[in-house]
């Protein structure tokens, strides 16, 4: 068991650089706006308007306080990595899926108002690991589809509209896509 380990650290520390490196760059932003002053959130996601389009890009990396940073660090560091070492032929795909696909869905048919943080990207995320053990029906994915499910299935409850100002929309778009990305990537893994 610690052969396989040793022999496996290389790639799990190569598997954790892409999810890192979207986390980095979401605190560098955070640090950025805390220190100053400047309220970042209009560079979030504004549904059917032209400067919202700019969200489409940005909004993952802008959250409104220390505890939302958080609470989107480490499912999106613990997803991702599961994604990119277990899947590493489709990773980058269902990666871009869950930030830019679910974020266009957000501008299309989110509530008026802006849409800011990562959970779209980490519901798209728990989606795909989750429905691809359903769709390949592996044991590899079987069990990484259980892990994932008894670790973050309160995430369900977060698809539906509860808080006016959390994106419940970001959420269920993030979830349609990572079900797709399972449905149509996940023959390719």
């Amino acid at each position: 068991m610690q052969l396989f380990l040793f022999n496996e650290l290389p790639m799990i520390f190569q598997s954790a650089l892409p999810p890192l490196r979207l986390v980095f760059l979401m605190w560098l932003i955070f640090y950025i706006q805390l220190l100053s002053g400047f309220d970042l959130g209009p560079l979030g996601i504004l549904p059917r308007n032209i400067y919202g389009l700019i969200g489409i890009f940005t909004a993952p990396l802008i959250h409104g306080n220390l505890n939302h940073l958080v609470s989107n660090t480490f499912p999106i560091l613990f997803l991702g990595g599961i994604v990119f070492f277990f899947y590493p032929r489709i990773a980058v795909s269902v990666f871009f899926q869950g930030y830019f696909f679910t974020n266009a869905l957000v501008w299309i048919f989110g509530r008026t108002h802006y849409h800011i943080g990562a959970s779209g990207l980490v519901y798209s995320l728990a989606a795909f690991l989750v429905f691809n053990g359903f769709f390949k029906r592996d044991a590899l994915s079987v069990v990484i589809s259980l892990i994932v499910m008894i670790i973050y299935g309160g995430l369900i409850y977060g698809v539906f509209p509860n808080e006016p100002w959390v994106s419940w929309e970001s959420h269920l778009m993030g979830a349609i896509v990572g079900i797709g990305s399972a449905l149509f990537l996940g023959k390719k893994a």
